[in-house]
């Protein structure tokens, strides 16, 4: 990560999904991990992960850090703009079904951003996975999170979750602010509230799930979270790339 674009947190973050032909992963990974992290963060952006969903061989997700809203859109206009993205975007592209699942998120307290102080990318054309399994709980809420639901989930949640096992990364919620880039469509019309947690692995992940299942306290916790949501949560388990900054 470059040193002069590294932060504490980043303020906004896009958490993006992108919904691939089938096959192409591995192409794009191999594209962007080449081309497209020293040139995005060249241009003010912090990459902070990227992963394979472990539950969809044709599912890249991969988060995007900003200091700010202003300076998102200056960020992207740069790259986006730029001769990097100008000469691989055919390539890019081609890979893709769909990109517009874009979440914009700002943490939910000045605290509970991801931390990004000493985390660092490997030199290009490393092959070896890094260690672990992060995961990101998609929570879409009926009403936008307030100080009450978020003190709901670090007061009752979070604690329950790393007693079982989890390294809580970060907590957020929905950006509501104007996209300062429409050339790139986020979700819109809805209230989030997303966290991310570590494992060691994905054995460590199951034996954290078994350990909440067997906690009456968190059956309890569950029942009084799920009344705020206004759909099921989606779960997402996330297996870092060779060059994803944040892992195990």
């Amino acid at each position: 990560m470059n040193p002069a674009h590294q932060a504490a947190s980043s303020p906004v973050v896009e958490l993006r999904q992108y919904s691939l032909h089938p096959g192409q992963r591995d192409n794009l990974i191999a594209l962007f991990e080449l081309e497209f992290i020293e040139s995005q963060e060249a241009c003010g952006m912090t990459l902070m992960g990227l992963y394979r969903d472990q539950d969809d061989a044709d599912r890249f997700v991969w988060l995007r850090g900003f200091s700010g809203m202003s300076q998102r859109a200056q960020a992207l206009g740069d790259f986006y703009g730029g001769p990097v993205w100008r000469a691989h975007r055919e390539v890019a592209n081609a890979t893709m079904i769909d990109s517009d699942n874009v979440m914009l998120l700002t943490p939910a307290t000045q605290h509970s951003g991801i931390l990004l102080t000493g985390c660092t990318h490997v030199a290009r054309g490393s092959a070896e996975i890094p260690p672990g399994l992060v995961t990101a709980h998609v929570c879409v809420l009926k009403q936008t999170a307030d100080a009450a639901l978020i003190d709901q989930f670090q007061r009752q949640l979070s604690p329950l979750l790393q007693t079982a096992g989890a390294m809580i990364l970060g907590s957020y919620v929905t950006e509501h602010g104007t996209n300062t880039f429409p050339r790139l469509p986020v979700r819109t019309g809805e209230n989030l509230f997303v966290w991310f947690s570590l494992f060691d692995s994905v054995t460590a992940h199951t034996q954290h799930l078994q350990a909440l299942a067997r906690n009456p306290a968190w059956a309890q916790a569950c029942a009084a979270w799920h009344v705020h949501l206004q759909q099921a949560e989606q779960v997402l388990r996330l297996v870092p790339t060779p060059r994803s900054s944040v892992h195990a």
